[in-house]
């Protein structure tokens, strides 16, 4: 359930490089038990936005910045980590040589009165996160032998250990496969439940609508649109991004024009891949038999008529 008293609030925040102005009077108030997906076209501002919230970046003098409703500056990722902000970035990296215990505490390592490495104590922690994004992976699993999908969902489960209230993610699901995307979106939907706020930036329609709450939308530095997504549509949503009234003509003139292209990064149909995604996110309980239908080359509809 969403909380009605924001972690964070935006008043007035502004960003300038020079001459350029990366956000431009941004008002906006992030919430616990919430998905909020920020999108928006290339140099809208949505890195920028995240980056703010990291500590990474540092609003004009004009902007102020509300934590838990009291004023407070953010001035670097140890300022963000106190405030209970967490960060996943894209290429997080790993050690391929070590296991999944040993690289979710990764320069953070627990030890004992003897200064001996305290296994036992990082494997407690290790389960009780990868408890609340629901993963069973094993602990000693070397991580060359993981997923792309099984890696960022670690990236996102190291974030755990400091028990953050809020989740930062840039483009969580790139450059991962249908299935894949699937399993992360399931983790981050369980991160909801267990009353995190979550804030993510995704260029891929589909798994927007497929998870979030709440729907901004970045255009040249400005919101230039903030919807409740079960109010919304794709249409919507792509004409804000585009900054054209109405993306009816936009739509048709990509897939008349563009034959199998869209403009959502999704590959296929913003609706089909919706339901694909849909579909696969609500049944994570028995991923090894859509898989299995997968490598044979399956398909969705395959593994769905098989169950």
């Amino acid at each position: 359930m969403i909380d009605k008293q924001p972690i964070v609030r935006f008043t007035d925040v502004s960003v300038t490089f020079g001459f350029f102005e990366a956000l431009k009077h941004v008002d906006l108030s992030f919430y616990r038990g919430e998905i909020l997906a920020v999108v928006g076209d290339n140099g809208a501002g949505k890195s920028t936005l995240l980056k703010v919230l990291a500590g990474l970046y540092q609003p004009d003098s004009a902007g102020g910045i509300e934590h838990n409703g009291i004023p407070c500056t953010i001035n670097g990722i140890q300022d963000s980590r106190a405030l209970g902000i967490a960060s996943v970035f894209q290429d997080q990296e790993f050690c391929d040589n070590l296991d999944v215990t040993a690289n979710l505490f990764l320069g953070h390592e627990k030890r004992d009165d003897f200064r001996r490495l305290d296994v036992h104590t990082m494997e407690d922690e290790a389960r009780r996160v990868l408890a609340q994004v629901s993963s069973p992976i094993g602990l000693r699993k070397p991580i060359s032998t993981l997923t792309k999908g099984q890696s960022q969902m670690l990236s996102i489960a190291r974030t755990l250990l400091d028990d953050p209230e809020m989740i930062l993610l840039d483009e969580p699901t790139a450059s991962l496969s249908v299935m894949q995307t699937a399993e992360v979106l399931s983790y981050i939907k369980k991160l909801r439940s267990n009353g995190k706020s979550i804030v993510f930036i995704c260029n891929t329609l589909p798994d927007v609508f497929a998870i979030s709450d709440r729907i901004v939308v970045l255009r040249h530095g400005r919101i230039n649109g903030m919807h409740q997504t079960h109010d919304t549509s794709y249409e919507q949503i792509i004409a804000e991004i585009a900054g054209v009234d109405n993306a009816a003509g936009v739509l048709s003139t990509l897939h008349n024009g563009r034959k199998g292209v869209d403009n959502t990064g999704a590959g296929t149909l913003p609706t089909q891949r919706f339901d694909d995604q849909k579909r696969l996110i609500d049944r994570q309980d028995s991923p090894a038999t859509e898989s299995t239908y997968m490598q044979k080359g399956g398909t969705i509809k395959d593994a769905d008529n098989a169950m």
